[in-house]
């Protein structure tokens, strides 16, 4: 992982962590005024309100992280032993808990008070644990190593790539999968761009000698035009791409070239937001899914759902999951409608297509069948907002490769496209300029201002097909 990203994910541990101790002192407290009443040594005291501990929860905010810290909690990989997680987790746990204690003592709170933090400890262990088991379970289950795992290209001399690969095997590093190599020597730069359609990859790492200059700077210019990053592991090279930043691999310099948005606290916004969106869309959603797949039922036969392979991110196909539109052999009939296709290039669209139904007509006016999308949103193959997916045959038709770069990001459910007028828009190389503006001006506002422009869209039905 390279050291930008893994200082995003120390700091969202930390903050996690953090809260979780915070809300353990809250626990702790409530736990030690209405079921623990009895003490040791007789009598049944009473103790401060927790108005009185608040100013507290900025101690435990700053305690838990650093001791964690101290321990190397953050340092380990995540499927590491749970020996070695129990017992960091634990030390910290002690440490923070006699932080609090000596805090306590100085600011001369009551002595029964004091026992808050033991309880609190306790408490700590438990939720900390609880969240690190959720977080192994998450990353070897099939939708945490889809999400993790980062797929490989290495391309240079026959001797680094061989290098490189014996030490990323020796390092296990989580997510790193090696998807291919090319060997410069032997190989054509063309052949590049058949490993990166083959295994649509993350990530090219370059690992050649300044001797071959001129093949890294065409293996460049193939990764650019595709949306692929690039990791060149060298200490500096000369290049007229725009955005190129330093960063660390394995305590090696590298130079990484990124034509797509770069990993930031606004990528994970967006990515909660994805998470949390869906979810409540979904939940609101419910009751008025039943009634459409009821409808669809009554009035078309043929399954509810339609199923259709479609490229992601990097041009990794997944199945799209809409309502049907359609008749059900409409996939057969597609080819008899050919001559009447509207848009240029590679991509199928008709507006009175007539394959789709009745209610499918009404559906797509408001983009109805859409919807059941929101569950690719949840499984992160799709975000709310991104290029609209096409399906895998019409990606590799593709006449011009700079079109791929629409794959570098995640497809979304709407974009500047869906928003701009989809009626006014017949020309693919439109649509592609429209999905590139939206990829090299990406912020989180620009996807406020998808959202808030597509719900007029939708609501009014215009320029839907």
């Amino acid at each position: 992982m390279l050291r930008r990203q893994r200082h995003i994910h120390t700091q969202i541990q930390r903050l996690v962590d953090a809260g979780l101790f915070a809300v353990s002192f809250w626990l702790a407290h409530w736990v030690r005024s209405n079921w623990i009443k009895i003490e040791v040594f007789g009598g049944t005291p009473d103790i401060p309100s927790f108005d009185r501990f608040v100013w507290y929860l900025p101690v435990v905010f700053f305690l838990a992280p650093f001791f964690l810290e101290t321990q190397g909690f953050y340092n380990r990989s995540m499927l590491s032993s749970r020996k070695l997680m129990a017992w960091q987790l634990l030390k910290a746990s002690v440490l923070t808990v006699t932080g609090l204690v000596m805090w306590m003592f100085l600011v001369k709170q009551p002595e029964e008070a004091r026992s808050v933090p033991l309880y609190c400890g306790v408490i700590s262990f438990v939720l900390v644990a609880a969240k690190e088991q959720f977080l192994r379970w998450w990353v070897r289950s099939t939708v945490g190593r889809a999400q993790m795992k980062k797929r490989l290209l290495l391309v240079g001399t026959a001797e680094d790539t061989a290098r490189l690969r014996q030490e990323l095997a020796r390092q296990s590093l989580e997510g790193m999968d090696v998807a291919g190599c090319l060997n410069l020597n032997e190989s054509p730069i063309e052949q590049l761009v058949d490993l990166l359609h083959k295994h649509s990859p993350n990530g090219v790492i370059l690992t050649a000698k300044h001797t071959y200059f001129g093949a890294i700077e065409q293996a460049i210019e193939v990764c650019e035009r595709e949306g692929v990053e690039v990791w060149l592991m060298a200490d500096f090279f000369k290049t007229q791409v725009s955005r190129t930043t330093v960063d660390e691999f394995q305590g090696r310099p590298m130079l990484v070239f990124r034509s797509v948005p770069e990993d930031s606290w606004q990528s994970l916004a967006k990515r909660v937001l994805d998470f949390v969106g869906s979810i409540v869309l979904l939940l609101g959603f419910s009751w008025f899914f039943g009634l459409v797949a009821l409808i669809i039922k009554r009035t078309s036969p043929g399954p509810v759902l339609f199923r259709q392979l479609r490229s992601g991110l990097n041009g990794q196909p997944f199945t799209m999951i809409k309502f049907r539109s359609m008749v059900s052999d409409a996939e057969q009939l597609k080819h008899e409608l050919a001559a009447l296709n509207e848009m240029s290039g590679p991509v199928f669209k008709v507006t009175a297509d007539p394959r789709v139904t009745p209610f499918g007509r009404l559906m797509r006016k408001f983009s109805i069948d859409e919807l059941p999308q929101l569950w690719n949103v949840l499984r992160g193959e799709m975000s709310l907002v991104g290029p609209r997916p096409l399906p895998v045959d019409e990606v590799k038709r593709f006449d011009d490769y700079a079109h791929r770069r629409r794959l570098s990001v995640k497809p979304g459910l709407t974009c500047l496209w869906q928003v701009s007028g989809r009626n006014e828009v017949r020309d693919f190389k439109d649509w592609v300029r429209l999905d590139l503006e939206y990829i090299d001006n990406w912020s989180l506002w620009l996807d406020v201002k998808i959202l808030l422009r597509t719900i007029p869209v939708v609501m009014l039905g215009t320029g839907a097909k």
